[in-house]
């Protein structure tokens, strides 16, 4: 890996970047792209008469009231082969069906396993983000990099961005473009690289995110149609997350610098006049844009010092056999600190932001801490509105036994043509990657298929832990792709202050090699993964 884009010719014309993509030049008229262009096209017009997901769950709540009158009507049914029962499907349309969904409403939303944990995270996550800590992080992430090293400490990075959830788009994508350009290389190829770190490996981190909280608790309710008292923890995928963060950080490094790197510096620069202002975007600019601020380092020295303290006290709280922190007969695997982890994360979360805070001066007393927690709440509202029509159809999937028949006949039919677990796993990969093209919201997608994978591949004896992490991948690799997400746009906005001409075209052909190389390499992990039996996270077998 060299330490510049070494085919690339310097050239100091006003407005012209060194090393850009032209996003109409001979490369980009290939069969290839046009045919690439032509499925996004499908794919943006299809995804755009998709309803809200608050409407399409509601959609659905609909329709499985139909189908679940349907097959009540024509007595389906199927025997569950863990306990010999039968289990018949129930009608949303009868007198229990509706007594149901009136007066359980309130006890399905309020019990829904996401809600309570996502919330309980956020509260310590909103204190470190307006504090300013998660930005501080992200910056200092990519600082003062070598230039040789630029590529895969942007791409890790990202990895650890996720931390921020939805705020990692916006943190780091620009950033990624100003720390490229600082080291003399395409600032295309930066915004690149964040976006698909961000984007492609969304479900990848060394840290545990909101994600892992959100998914883990919509899992637990779709492994409770087979075992109700099954649980699922945000920890449960965190040995194989964190793995795959760096793998994932690799595989962009190696297609970056090995294909994305010679494409770019190969095409022809863009016309004067339609390139990108640029000017201003380098020397002192991007210093002060990179470089952080000494009450900055002071707030991130501080907050260090904060997490290996805190670190050290669950430690050795738990070191006594009799310790409240160690679960029953002094187990760790069931420690509170693990089943109760979205609380620890919420606290730590918390008490860094404000060590920050105070270090650096953007806290200046107790009163801000309850308003960071506020302002991050209100921003939750539109996955508490999203939640309360997912929670509903869950419970209805539930009630009526359609998941559950499903799951029965589903399992019987994939035994009967002799599928096994890994095999079961590619078609997950598959439909949930078409998916994804559509409909970006990975908890709505996974509140969609997992009543139905989760119980299906439980009783092929496959943990809920494994559906899961294959989830993972089938969730992230095509967001860098899909024109339906709003960061890809974002992500275009960006790449246009380079080059204004840049189209939908232009980014996602730059992204689509790294899209497709994490897609095969991920899931190969996943596999290699799977054959040596490691655990996916503490206490949760792959297999």
């Amino acid at each position: 890996m060299s330490s510049k884009d070494t085919t690339t010719t310097p050239d100091n014309t006003p407005g012209k970047t060194p090393g850009e993509t032209p996003p109409d030049g001979p490369g980009e008229s290939s069969a290839a792209l046009s045919a690439l262009l032509r499925v996004l096209g499908a794919v943006e017009r299809a995804g755009n008469k998709l309803p809200h997901p608050f409407w399409l769950f509601a959609i659905l709540s609909v329709l499985l009231a139909l189908i679940s009158w349907g097959l009540a009507t024509a007595d389906v049914s199927a025997v569950d082969p863990a306990g010999g029962k039968t289990v018949a499907v129930r009608s949303l349309i009868s007198v229990d069906g509706v007594r149901s969904m009136i007066s359980d409403a309130i006890t399905n939303y309020a019990t829904f396993p996401p809600l309570g944990t996502i919330l309980v995270v956020m509260l310590g996550v909103a204190v470190a983000d307006r504090s300013g800590l998660l930005a501080a992080m992200l910056r200092a992430g990519v600082a003062k990099v070598p230039a040789r090293w630029m590529t895969f400490a942007l791409a890790f990075t990202a990895m650890v961005a996720h931390i921020a959830s939805d705020a990692a788009y916006v943190a780091l994508v620009p950033l990624g473009g100003l720390a490229f350009r600082a080291v003399g290389r395409s600032p295309l190829l930066g915004i690149v690289v964040a976006f698909v770190g961000v984007s492609a490996g969304y479900d990848a981190s060394p840290l545990i995110t909101p994600m892992d909280a959100v998914l883990s608790g919509l899992t637990t309710a779709a492994a409770h149609t087979v075992d109700p008292g099954y649980v699922v923890t945000p920890l449960s995928n965190y040995f194989f997350s964190l793995a795959s963060s760096v793998v994932l950080a690799a595989v962009i490094t190696f297609v970056t610098e090995k294909v994305l790197v010679k494409r770019v510096a190969a095409l022809p620069p863009e016309p004067e006049e339609t390139a990108g202002d640029t000017a201003g975007e380098t020397g002192p600019t991007t210093e002060v844009e990179l470089a952080l601020a000494p009450e900055e380092r002071r707030g991130l020295r501080h907050a260090t010092i904060a997490l290996f303290v805190f670190l050290a006290v669950v430690v050795v709280a738990m070191i006594p056999t009799g310790s409240p922190l160690r679960g029953e007969g002094g187990s760790i695997v069931e420690s509170p600190v693990l089943s109760g982890i979205a609380v620890v994360l919420g606290l730590l979360f918390a008490l860094l932001g404000a060590v920050y805070g105070r270090a650096a001066g953007t806290v200046r007393g107790g009163r801000d801490i309850p308003d960071f927690m506020a302002q991050g709440m209100r921003e939750m509202a539109p996955i508490l509105v999203l939640f309360f029509a997912i929670s509903q159809f869950l419970a209805y999937f539930k009630w009526t036994g359609v998941g559950q028949v499903l799951a029965i006949r589903g399992a019987d039919l994939l035994k009967d043509l002799g599928v096994t677990g890994p095999v079961a796993f590619i078609g997950i990969v598959l439909v949930c990657t078409v998916i994804n093209l559509a409909m970006t919201s990975g908890s709505a997608m996974w509140a969609l298929v997992a009543p139905v994978f989760v119980p299906m591949l439980m009783l092929l004896h496959i943990p809920p832990e494994a559906t899961q992490a294959v989830y993972r991948i089938a969730d992230s690799c095509t967001n860098a792709i899909t024109p339906m997400s709003a960061y890809f746009v974002m992500a275009l906005g960006f790449l246009q202050r380079y080059r204004r001409s840049a189209g939908i075209g232009t980014l996602a052909s730059l992204t689509l090699p790294l899209s497709v190389a994490m897609l095969v390499a991920w899931t190969l992990l996943f596999y290699a993964w799977w054959a040596l039996g490691i655990p996916l996270g503490p206490g949760a077998p792959v297999r």
